[in-house]
Formats: structure tokens, C-alpha cells, sequence
């Protein structure tokens, strides 16, 4: 912020993490169409980078490789958002189109107008994932400019999005590497020998396609560009003669003078090889992956609006144009701005007193927290090797954080205590993970509502049960044997049912059925993914190990389990 006179940020760092343009907000009502984005961070400068006048009005940063959390997004667009609207432009992850998604939808119930872009500009996978398409990469950054010059022109709401929109659908991306990322605080674990590269890995670590010798980089040039202009996959409405707009991309830990070298190579291969006029060229790191040795590259359809767009004067610090501007003295952060429809709650605490049912509920939670806290480094080598590496640490936050609160939750009341906890895994994990156990909690909470009596039946718990894990496949797509962590959740809910109806005692079944959900997750193995990150994986590394999340699902449900059986016995 001390760099940039005209970015200013929200109060509220490290929960709230939104950076904007100062000339914005705090003031009158902004009189032109926002346009903000975000993700993860680890990826800078995207996305604050390119806050600025031209370009993205906000950006909004989660932790690193995770998606901002609702509250951050609403915070962004409350500070910016006038009376013409705002355009979120959403890169296609499962994270940041749930958590972006629930943000516009309570911003349009506050009243704000409200429009939504996702970019899906991979071209290394084919065919095309059925159900969550695919990521988005650094291909982005152009669809921000497009969409900030078009808004800084006054456009409409429709207009800017038709925009973004039409730059999204022309635009694709592939990347290799050399070297994988170092996660903060973390050893690496560098799945790449020496003389091996890898092709078309996404921008969070996880594993690429295809393996390969290194080869010289005409050839990782003719590879990249030949993938993202094939008329197999017919990704991008280009034939020979088109004109087009060429970025290439640093991933973090690559010198300029080789992204230079690569753009020297792909520039004449466009002209000679594929037809194509090239009528800009991007060299530069505008979307990384924390130190990553390699590189990606992107190409747009180009045509005099798509480049009247592009050449359009921003002010955004980290586009390729320069920057004016003396250095401001240190700011205030700005406050975050009320929700207008937020009702005043009093805190939550526990009873001075527990009944049997609470003793038991506090037993349980404790006892699945520790046993995530005890899996944390299992859960990210599984990780690392289907992911983004980052499994176990996500659930290390909100085990940890359960432990803290738990002195607050009301344990004598078990919905309004499942509701709790679905509040501080929301604030405290972050990422998708988090998103869908608070979902999965607050759908259980609803359930239990329905009950007027105090005491929670065996019969309600599975009712809860299973409306949560019907609000996580709504929300999040996923159902059985798509390689989650309803393949614990889905055979112990069946197990519970099963054995609750032959008579078992409520201990004894929940025993039974959290077996059920270790096998569930084990049999993930043979499970190809088809949402999440994982999706993108070879099947080798897939059935190296059982899915992460639904591991951990499992191991907190078995632990709760054993804590209320062995309670039970020594009644």
C-alpha cells in the first residue's frame, strides 16, 4: 500500500483482505460499473496488482491458494459498489465460484446489481470436464483489462459484462514447469527429478498432464501454442489469418530474460506456423505461483475493440504501463463497510451447567478436532500428491480454532451448537473446505431446528445427517463416487439408518457407521475424480491415495464415535 498512492484497504486484515482503488471509497457513491475479482493469494501480483484506474476496481484476497472467504467478498463489493453495479470477474475454481456465488446473491438481496464472468482458460485438459469445466489461469488478467477499460468508459452494467464475457470466451492458456512451488512454512517436496518438466499444471501446485524430459524451448513453445490452437479440441474460434494478442507469463521463480526468450520464440511460430497476426505482445509475471519455475502462455482472438480495450490508459500498478503518483504517507485503513441487513446477535455461551446430552457433545467435538489435529501432516503428503498440498493445514485451522470456541457454544443445545460450529470453520479454514463443512454444518443445524424438544433423538441426528450431506451435493455438484468427502459421509449415513433400524443402541450404531465411512474413504482410491482440484491429476497419482478430504471426514466421525461409545461403556 505504501507503494501505490492511489490503492488503499479495508480494516479488518487477516479475515478481511480487499484492496481498491482510494479514489473510490470512502466518498460518494461510486458513478461508474465496478468491476472486482480475486482468489487466492500466492499468485501476485494478481490480483491487487491490477487495482486501478482502467482496470479492476477491488480485488479480494484469500490465503494463500485459498478463496476469499463471503464476508471478505461482500466487504469489497459494499466499499465500491455505486448505483451502476458491479462485474465479479470469478477464475473457475470450485472455491471461488461458491464463495463468490453466495456473495453476489446477498449483495443482490441488499439491492446492489450485480453481475457475474467466469473464466475457464485452460486448454491442457481435453476432453473438457464435464462438470467443472475448466480453471482459470493467466488469462484472466486480460479478460480484467478488457472488462476495466470498457467500465472506465462508462459503459453499462450488460455492456461491460458482454465485454468481459466475449474476451473470456477468446482467450486460452497452457503452462509448464520446471520445479514445483514452496508452500509458506513447508517443506518441499519436489515430485520432479532433475531433468524432468512437466506440462500443463495449474497455478496452485498441483500436478500437470503429462510428464516429459526438459526439451529445448522452441519446442515447449510449439507444444503450448499447438495445444492452445488445436482444432481437436477447438478451444478458441482462431483459424490462420486471425489476429491475436500474446502474453507470456512468469509463474514465479522465472528470470524475465527467459520469459523474453520464450516470447521471441512464439511470436514468429504464431506468424509462420499458424497464420495468425500478432498484434500485442505481454511479456511479464502477471499471474504466479509463488516461486514456481516456469511459465505459461495465453492467447486472445484480437480485433480493433478487443484493442482499443487493451490500449485503453489504466492506472493499474502492475499492468505494463507506467505509473505516477508520489508516495503517500501511511494510512488509516478504511473501515469495513455495515451490512445493512445484519442483525445485532448477543454472543453465545456455554451453560454453567451441561445436561447429559451436552457432556457427550462436547466429548465428541473435542475428540474429532484432535484426531484432524493429529492427521495434519498425513493429510497434506496425501495432499501434495492430488492437490495443492494444503489438506491437513486447512483442517489444522479449524480444529484448532473448534477447541478455542468451544468454551462459547451453547452444548446443551445441539442445533444452535452445530450451527456454531459451522460459523467458526467459516471464519477460520477458509478455501473450499471450508465452505462446504459450513454449509454441511449450517444445513444440519436447520434440520435439528425442526425438533422443538431439547433432547436430540438418534433418529434426528440422522435426519441432520443427511440433510447436510444433500445441501453439499446441491451446492457443490459432487455426488457418490466422485471422489469427496461424501464417499465417507453417504455409506455411514446408509450404515446409521441400517443399523438404527434393527434395534441397534444409538452408540453402537454410530460406531458401526463411522467404520463404514473409513471404508467409504479408503475406496476413494479407485474413484477418478470428477470435481476439485484432484480432477485435474493423472489417475496414477489418484490411486496412490485415498481422497484427503474424504480421509479426513472420515477420521473425525470415527473419532467422535469411539469418544461417545467408550462414554457410554463407563456409564
Amino acid at each position: 500500500m505504501e507503494t501505490y498512492p492511489t490503492l488503499q484497504y479495508l480494516d479488518g486484515y487477516p479475515k478481511v483482505k480487499v484492496v481498491f482503488r482510494a479514489d473510490v471509497y470512502p466518498g460518494p457513491p461510486y458513478d461508474k460499473v465496478a468491476v472486482i475479482s480475486g482468489g487466492g493469494s500466492g499468485h501476485e501480483p494478481a490480483h491487487a496488482g491490477f487495482v486501478g484506474e482502467g482496470m479492476l476496481t477491488a480485488a479480494i484476497c484469500g490465503d494463500v491458494f485459498a478463496s476469499p472467504t463471503v464476508d471478505a467478498i461482500l466487504a469489497g463489493i459494499r466499499a465500491v459498489t455505486g448505483p451502476m453495479g458491479c462485474l465479479l470477474i470469478i477464475k473457475n475454481y470450485t472455491g471461488d465460484r461458491l464463495n463468490f456465488g453466495l456473495a453476489a446473491e446477498q449483495a443482490k438481496f441488499e439491492g446492489y446489481k450485480v453481475e457475474s464472468v467466469i473464466v475457464e482458460d485452460d486448454c491442457s485438459i481435453y476432453p473438457r470436464p464435464e462438470i467443472v469445466g475448466r480453471r482459470g489461469l493467466a488469462g484472466t488478467i486480460l479478460v480484467h483489462k478488457v472488462a476495466g477499460a470498457a467500465a472506465a468508459a462508462g459503459l453499462s452494467l450488460a455492456e461491460v459484462a458482454a465485454e468481459a464475457r466475449y474476451a473470456s470466451q477468446n482467450v486460452g492458456t497452457m503452462g509448464v514447469a520446471l520445479k514445483t512451488c514452496t508452500l509458506p512454512g513447508r517443506i518441499l517436496r519436489e515430485r520432479l527429478g532433475p531433468s524432468e518438466m512437466e506440462l500443463g499444471l495449474g497455478i496452485h501446485g498441483e500436478p500437470g498432464g503429462k510428464v516429459t524430459n526438459i526439451l529445448p524451448v522452441d519446442e515447449v513453445v510449439s507444444h503450448l501454442l499447438k495445444q492452445i490452437l488445436s482444432k481437436e479440441t477447438d478451444y478458441l474460434p482462431i483459424t490462420r489469418g486471425s489476429s491475436v494478442v500474446l502474453m507470456v507469463n512468469g509463474l514465479g521463480g522465472t528470470p524475465l530474460m527467459e520469459l523474453m526468450i520464450a516470447a521471441g520464440k512464439a511470436v514468429p511460430q504464431l506468424v509462420l506456423d499458424h497464420g495468425l497476426a500478432v498484434d500485442r505482445v505481454y511479456t511479464g509475471s502477471f499471474m504466479t505461483s509463488l516461486d514456481m519455475e516456469g511459465l505459461s502462455i495465453s492467447i486472445m482472438r484480437s480485433d480493433p475493440s478487443i484493442l482499443q480495450l487493451l490500449d485503453a490508459e489504466t492506472k493499474a500498478p502492475y499492468w505494463p504501463v507506467g505509473v505516477s503518483g508520489d508516495r503517500p504517507p501511511a494510512k488509516i485503513p478504511a473501515p469495513i463497510p455495515p451490512s445493512p441487513s445484519a442483525n445485532i446477535v448477543e454472543p453465545q455461551s456455554q451453560p454453567l451447567k451441561l445436561t447429559e446430552q451436552g457432556r457427550l457433545l462436547e466429548l465428541a467435538i473435542v475428540a474429532a478436532a484432535n484426531a484432524l489435529i493429529h492427521l495434519t501432516d498425513t493429510l497434506n503428503e496425501w495432499d501434495s500428491k492430488v492437490g495443492d498440498g494444503d489438506c491437513g493445514s486447512t483442517m489444522l485451522k479449524g480444529a484448532k480454532q473448534i477447541l478455542e470456541d468451544i468454551k462459547n457454544y451453547p452444548l446443551n443445545n445441539a442445533a444452535e451448537t452445530v450451527g456454531e460450529i459451522g460459523s467458526t470453520i467459516g471464519k477460520s479454514m477458509g478455501g473450499t473446505s471450508g465452505i462446504i463443512y459450513s454449509i454441511l454444518c449450517k444445513a444440519a443445524c436447520l434440520q435439528l431446528k425442526t425438533s422443538t424438544d431439547p433432547v436430540v433423538t438418534s433418529k434426528q441426528w440422522a435426519e441432520a445427517l443427511a440433510a447436510a450431506i444433500a445441501a453439499v451435493s446441491k451446492y457443490g455438484g459432487a455426488r457418490a463416487g466422485d471422489r469427496t468427502l461424501l464417499d465417507a459421509l453417504i455409506p455411514a449415513l446408509s450404515s446409521l439408518e441400517e443399523r438404527l433400524n434393527s434395534g441397534d443402541d444409538p452408540a453402537t450404531a454410530f460406531l458401526v457407521s463411522s467404520q463404514a465411512a473409513l471404508d467409504g474413504a479408503e475406496s476413494t482410491k479407485q474413484m477418478r475424480a470428477k470435481a476439485g482440484r484432484t480432477l485435474y491429476v493423472s489417475q496414477e497419482f489418484q490411486t496412490s491415495v485415498p481422497d484427503p478430504g474424504a480421509y479426513a471426514t472420515a477420521a473425525w466421525y470415527r473419532a467422535a464415535a469411539i469418544a461417545i461409545k467408550d462414554k457410554c461403556k463407563s456409564i
